[in-house]
């Protein structure tokens, strides 16, 4: 007894790598004089809570956000997380002052 193989049906597609093709893209504004004073501020208020031991993750993550939106040349999107930036470093800033509790047994 023999048993014969199964030959697939299935074609195979080869193709040939094609060079991706860019489009051009209309060149970006660059960002705007409010954009990069508030991503500079957000920089040195992340900085200083940094410094105090007092940096919110969130602070951080908006400062990121700014920092590719920066990139990307969106001032809308800079200023947006780069206040939010601001605000969570002070914030963060703020709670060291905030008195310390502790719980009793």
């Amino acid at each position: 007894m023999t048993l014969a193989g199964c030959e697939s049906a299935m074609p195979v597609k080869t193709e040939a790598p094609q060079a991706a093709a860019k489009p051009q893209a209309a060149p970006e504004a660059p960002l705007t004089e409010e954009a990069q004073q508030a991503l500079a501020q957000a920089e040195a208020d992340v900085r200083a809570a940094q410094a105090q031991k007092a940096l919110w993750t969130n602070a951080q993550d908006a400062l990121k956000q700014a920092k590719a939106a920066a990139a990307a040349n969106d001032s809308a999107a800079v200023i947006k997380h780069a206040r939010e930036a601001s605000e969570f470093a002070r914030l963060g800033i703020a709670q060291t002052r905030y008195p310390v509790t502790t719980i009793s047994k």
